[in-house]
């Protein structure tokens, strides 16, 4: 075990630090952005105020490949009426074909918690 520094002093003889009047940087703010600017920022993937072509499209590009079943880069009208008639089915709880608003409620887009899906 090594031996105590001689020159340092004991817990109990530590100096005390009163700060009088003394203030510190003023803390940055922080502000709640708007749902617009929320939804802007889910695009502007490089948050220069700006969104590109590329940028719009990298949000849609996996749901695109959701749906373009055949993996061809082309979505045909069946690819996209099978998904709509799978959401349709899936949510047609008692399988009268027919949705209640309480069923046509479940179709609607999850919601955004707020929290970014980013792990920058």
């Amino acid at each position: 075990m090594p031996e105590p520094e001689e020159d340092a002093p004991a817990p109990e003889q530590l100096p005390l630090s009163d700060p009088g009047e003394m203030l510190g940087p003023v803390p940055p703010e922080a502000s709640e952005l708007t749902r617009e600017q929320r939804r802007f920022f889910r695009y502007d993937r490089n948050r220069d105020w700006r969104i590109t072509r590329n940028e719009m499209l990298s949000t849609r590009s996996e749901g695109f490949r959701r749906l373009d079943v055949d993996g061809n880069n082309l979505l045909t009208f069946e690819e996209w009426a099978v998904t709509i008639a799978d959401k349709f089915e899936d949510a047609d709880f008692d399988g009268d074909g027919k949705l209640t608003l309480k069923e046509f409620a479940t179709t609607a887009p999850k919601r955004s918690t707020g929290r970014s899906a980013c792990r920058c």
